[in-house]
């Protein structure tokens, strides 16, 4: 689409879980003359959460744009929309300044832990991007995507975290994303290759 006449808005969209949303949410975009420029969905606790920036060659009337949207949903559990203006393109975080970690944390359910957890890395400029937290019967998992400014001694910030970790009575891994996907891959494998083994006797 020509950025010249690009006109973005920020799409959230809000339901009880079930199969099509995200057909019927792209389906209506397309039909309003939109492109989907990026996107971000998740499930969590039986609940769909959507985030996309989508553009059109015009302004949207976002208000037409939501009564069509609601009223393509044949769901008795309607979807719950909000759509804005997209203010501005931020600037992405330069990898030359920072690098992308992955935090992991797991230990026993205790109020705060998000909160003190995430206060630590605002306090020290780290920007979360992802964040993924569930309980797990008593035990609470958390695994965030931080981007680190490459000034930071990682060797003290990990000393902060994981005794941060320790107050909490929280297992901490700081984990280069890289080494982080390679480590998860390779369980992935393991995990999956002796079934295929089986399955092919």
């Amino acid at each position: 689409m020509d950025n010249s006449a690009r006109h973005a808005y920020v799409l959230n969209v809000m339901a009880e879980d079930r199969p099509g949303i995200v057909a019927l949410v792209s389906r209506e975009v397309v039909y309003a003359g939109g492109n989907i420029e990026s996107c971000s969905q998740t499930v969590l606790s039986g609940y769909f959460t959507l985030i996309m920036v989508v553009c059109f060659p015009e302004p949207l009337a976002m208000e037409d744009f939501i009564v069509k949207l609601t009223g393509a949903s044949e769901s008795e559990h309607g979807l719950q929309i909000m759509i804005r203006p997209q203010r501005r393109t931020p600037e992405p975080i330069d990898l030359k300044d920072a690098e992308n970690f992955v935090v992991s944390c797991f230990g026993p359910d205790t109020a705060g832990v998000i909160c003190r957890f995430s206060a630590l890395l605002a306090d020290k400029g780290i920007n979360i991007v992802d964040l993924y937290g569930q309980l797990r019967g008593d035990q609470f998992v958390l695994i965030s995507q931080v981007q680190i400014p490459r000034r930071w001694d990682l060797a003290m910030l990990q000393a902060d975290i994981e005794q941060l970790g320790r107050e909490l009575g929280f297992t901490v891994r700081l984990q280069h994303e890289n080494i982080f996907i390679a480590t998860n891959q390779l369980r992935l494998t393991r995990t999956v290759n002796p079934i295929h083994a089986t399955d092919q006797k």
